[in-house]
């Protein structure tokens, strides 16, 4: 190496945040300084060829005129003064993919409440698509900043009941903080851009923070919004925490970005409000801050000391903004890499963040403007605040937080149109629940009898849903009751939003829409969700473990019983038994006796309690009460055995105890994520972690209980990059290809090693994304057809070269069935008739015979899917895709990549596929036969299903 060559040595998150700038920042090349100057040119010209004195008349936007009441419109246009680029891009700050440029036009002496006029270049450019320009009136020195003033009223009414708001019954104008301070925005609009811009402009790290700053809010839908945060106040912030000395040039972007969000999240002067220090001895006083915090609960003060900034932002959306900000900094503490993905790369919308989520259809509800829209705060805003205001009050302690908004002015919007017309987006209200205790609570107790005027309240709110109780300790109360079953509790929440919204707000039960039980089909076993038959299941297991406990008769006691699947708790479980040393050291031998204490135990159950028992090598399946258990002993000398393959080279393999061991570890860290996280919030999450994470390159870390250590993830990260190395030439050939950490598994050896491969985890990524925007849609927007949530389940089978309909009749989970799979396209080529040496259930005549005839009609674990997919012969021309948990259908591609493939192709395999593995599968279990129908698609492989789970122990029973 030279002497002279310098190597520098890059953080990695430095590097991410600095190619994350080179992505996000719109640069302002020559050619894009062409398109803003020609386009900011053609504007001026434009507005240069209106004559002055143009008489503006209500014709122009009649809507508009009707809407704020006014009777009679009669203006001269005059034209502007000046005409100044501001925002983002005047500071080079502007972030991709909202491409626009702000122009201030100087007004003369009109007077104007917030319009913004959109406009859009005639030539559009392949550098900035979408861009536009947004015309910003500024009002400078225009009006008197005295009759201003946060106590005085500056709107007048137009119709009585806009008169009896504005006009008390006492006479006195009711103050217009927010409108006068719209205004005072207007005036000194060019003045704070011009000193942000200053301020931004002093080193570049600042404008890196500032576009980093925009790209964390615009993920998060519940900050970036019209009452919290957006672009300008993120400047203004910034620039606030220069002029206090807590931001200085030493400092990277990353590092301000920290100091801003801890501010944010825990700084005290919010309490009193923040102001710029004073130039000179100009300043606030105090009486002046007193007026600030009584008339808005955020105050950030302009430079100028004139005009609160933060007038728009509202209480509620400032606790979400705080939360926000303080999640973050734990993030990017606790996550790897500095959660830079979290932080910077994850959409944090509705779906994603609430557990529950509410759309109200309000198009053409006129209660909404029924007081006009002349008022100091919009009408829209006020139904938010309404609808939080109602929300807050009848689901009390149940949720955590509430959040409203209303999105609905569009920028296509015409103001010839009017106002009537900006009710067409819904509004969302997003749900965090507190815990599952108060969650699923069915009394709500209200105030005590003896308090009349608090009771008189409660009923006035609750209406026939209020009733006086005697509680156990004798207290007579006001009470609502929510009647539920176990399995339909969370739906309790579902029934107090809609008897709230429904009684406060003169809805239809058709236009409040909860996105909360849509996808309850999927979960019911016949009429009943699965967690109505967890009382006789859990009921069942704790007589066999009290059971297993008595017996005597075998060497060693059984210490514990522990059930091993976390999502049916007790169909399988593992046996401990007590201590001993006298095991013997080879893994055959321990194998062999494990098998001769599984027959014992056997032998114990049915001869000490009549219990029906069936012990194999294996295991042993105890039946009782309509369930089977399969029982395995867990042993912890099998944990540490290392196999030897291939000659001399040694490979870890799992053992059974091993297995189970792993299995154990699983259902309890499931188990105990339900107890700390009992509402899971969308499957929306799930799917887009799955779409969104980056697999190649990174470990997925699962650290519920937040157990581990540095040690921990330097060891992770040495396993995860050993694994890399092993395919670095092949990246096809990595394994795993889905590399999970947890705090039993650290090499992610148990779950992920065999399946998914690399071409199975790009399908899965593939059906995630998809079906995460399907999902994100359907949450957020007004959808008539109801089988559009069924698409989440339906698998499209033209995705496929061929596809394999099975007799659905001999599947092993018929029930589990959602949807039968339908060809419409394609040859069929093939068809095999159903056996009928076995079948899911027992019909009741063949219940006739004893108990040991019944008995040996049972095939537990017997999975006529699994041994069909099972053989491994035809592996290297065909892939096989299928629901393990009761899929009908098997869709086949073809393996080798632009390979032809034709109907004679699929036809031999066909027959192969019918003739070795079913004669395999007959002569185990007398001529059984799954496969229904061949059809070969014509169309090319595309995206396929894959699913890989734990299941409950299939029951099938012989003919």
């Amino acid at each position: 190496m030279d002497a002279d060559t310098t190597v520098t040595l890059t953080d990695p998150m430095d590097f991410k945040v600095e190619e994350l700038l080179k992505e996000v920042h719109f640069a302002r090349t020559p050619a894009i300084t062409k398109l803003v100057d020609d386009t900011v040119s053609a504007i001026r010209k434009s507005i240069s060829k209106i004559p002055d004195a143009f008489p503006v008349t209500a014709d122009l936007a009649p809507g508009f005129v009707r809407d704020i009441g006014a009777d009679k419109v009669e203006f001269k246009f005059n034209k502007p003064k000046t005409f100044k680029i501001g925002g983002s891009y005047s500071i080079n700050c502007v972030v991709k993919p909202a491409v626009n440029v702000d122009l201030f036009v100087g007004l003369p002496k009109n007077e104007a409440r917030k319009p913004v006029l959109v406009v859009y270049p005639a030539v559009k450019s392949v550098e900035a698509p979408g861009f536009f320009v947004r015309i910003i009136p500024t009002a400078a020195s225009l009006f008197n900043i005295a009759k201003l003033n946060l106590k005085r009223n500056n709107v007048r009414a137009f119709n009585q009941v806009t008169c009896v708001l504005n006009y008390p019954e006492d006479g006195i104008p009711r103050a217009t903080p927010k409108y006068n301070s719209s205004i005072l925005e207007d005036m000194f609009l060019e003045d704070n851009a011009e000193y942000v811009e200053k301020t931004i402009s002093r080193w570049k790290e600042l404008g890196e923070a500032l576009i980093l700053l925009k790209v964390w809010a615009r993920q998060r839908s519940s900050i970036y919004v019209h009452d919290c945060l957006n672009g300008y106040l993120i400047s203004i912030l910034l620039s606030y925490l220069v002029s206090l000395d807590k931001i200085n040039n030493s400092m990277k972007a990353l590092q301000i970005l920290r100091v801003v969000l801890d501010f944010i999240a825990t700084s005290k002067l919010w309490n009193r409000g923040l102001y710029f220090p004073p130039k000179g001895q100009i300043g606030v006083s105090k009486e002046e801050k007193l007026q600030y915090k009584e008339a808005f609960p955020v105050v950030i003060c302009d430079p100028s000391a004139q005009v609160n900034l933060a007038f728009r932002m509202t209480s509620v959306g400032f606790c979400e903004l705080q939360d926000e900000a303080a999640s973050t900094l734990q993030c990017m503490d606790k996550c790897g890499d500095g959660g830079f993905e979290e932080t910077f790369l994850t959409k944090i919308d509705f779906p994603a963040k609430y557990d529950y989520c509410v759309r109200l259809n309000l198009r053409g509800h006129t209660e909404v403007h029924a007081l006009g829209f002349c008022l100091d705060d919009e009408c829209w805003r006020l139904y938010e605040q309404k609808v939080h205001s109602l929300l807050n009050q009848g689901l009390v302690d149940r949720a955590k937080s509430i959040r409203v908004t209303w999105r609905n002015s569009p920028s296509e919007w015409n103001i010839e149109n009017g106002l009537a017309v900006l009710d067409r987006e819904p509004l969302l209200v997003g749900i965090s629940v507190s815990s599952l205790e108060k969650l699923f609570r069915i009394v709500d107790i209200g105030p005590n009898a003896e308090k009349k005027e608090e009771a008189l309240r409660f009923r006035k709110f609750w209406g026939e849903k209020a009733e006086l109780r005697r509680f156990k300790d004798g207290t007579i109360a006001e009470s609502t009751v929510w009647e539920s079953e176990q399995w339909t509790r969370h739906l309790i929440l579902k029934g107090i939003i809609e008897y709230v919204l429904l009684r406060h707000l003169s809805l239809s039960k058709e236009n409040v829409v909860q996105i909360v039980d849509q996808l309850d089909f999927s979960l019911l076993h016949g009429a009943k969700d699965l967690v109505s038959f967890s009382a006789s299941l859990l009921e069942a297991f704790e007589v066999l473990s009290k059971r297993l406990h008595l017996i005597e008769d075998i060497p060693l006691k059984i210490s514990s019983v522990q059930p091993l699947d976390s999502d049916f708790p007790s169909f399988c479980c593992a046996i401990i038994l007590e201590g001993s040393g006298n095991w013997p050291m080879d893994h055959v031998a321990i194998e062999k006796t494990k098998s001769a204490f599984l027959i014992k135990i056997g032998e114990s159950l049915q001869n000490r309690w009549g219990m029906t028992c069936s012990a194999t090598e294996d295991d042993a399946d105890i039946f009782m009460s309509g369930y089977a258990f399969r029982l395995k002993i867990l042993h912890e000398r099998g944990l540490s055995l290392v196999k030897s393959e291939n000659g001399n080279k040694a490979k870890r393999v799992y053992s059974t105890d091993k297995m189970l061991f792993i299995r154990g570890q699983h259902a309890s860290m499931i188990n105990g994520l339900q107890g700390r996280y009992p509402v899971f919030g969308p499957v929306v999450r799930f799917l887009r972690l799955l779409a969104e994470y980056d697999w190649t390159f990174s470990a997925l870390v699962i650290d519920i209980n937040n157990d581990f250590g540095p040690e921990d993830f330097k060891l992770i990260n040495d396993n995860f990059v050993s694994s890399r190395k092993a395919s670095e030439e092949n990246v096809q050939n990595v394994n795993p290809a889905l590399f999970l950490a947890t705090a039993y598994d650290k090499a992610s050896e148990a779950w992920t090693t065999c399946s998914p491969n690399f071409t199975e985890l790009k399908r899965l990524v593939a059906y995630a994304r998809s079906s995460a925007n399907l999902l994100t849609k359907l949450i957020l927007e007004d959808q008539t057809d109801s089988c559009r949530w069924e698409c989440l389940f339906r698998t499209p089978l033209n995705n496929y070269d061929a596809v394999v309909l099975l007799h659905r009749q001999r599947l092993p989970y018929p029930r589990r069935l959602l949807f039968p799979s339908e060809v419409n396209r394609g040859r069929h080529v093939a068809r095999v008739n159903a056996s009928k040496a076995f079948g899911p259930f027992l019909v009741p005549e063949e219940m006739k015979g004893s108990s040991e005839e019944v008995k040996n009609k049972m095939m537990v674990d017997f999975d006529p899917l699994r041994c069909f997919v099972g053989d491994k012969e035809y592996s290297n021309k065909l892939k096989l895709w299928y629901d393990s948990l009761g899929g009908d259908a098997i869709g086949l591609t073809w393996e080798r990549v632009g390979s032809k493939i034709g109907v004679e192709s699929f036809v031999s395999v066909q027959n192969a596929l019918v003739g070795v593995r079913i004669r395999r599968l007959a002569t185990a279990n007398g001529g059984s036969k799954l496969v229904g129908h061949l059809f070969v698609n014509s169309t090319a492989a595309g995206q396929g299903a894959f699913v890989n789970a734990f299941h409950p122990i299939p029951t099938v029973f012989k003919n």
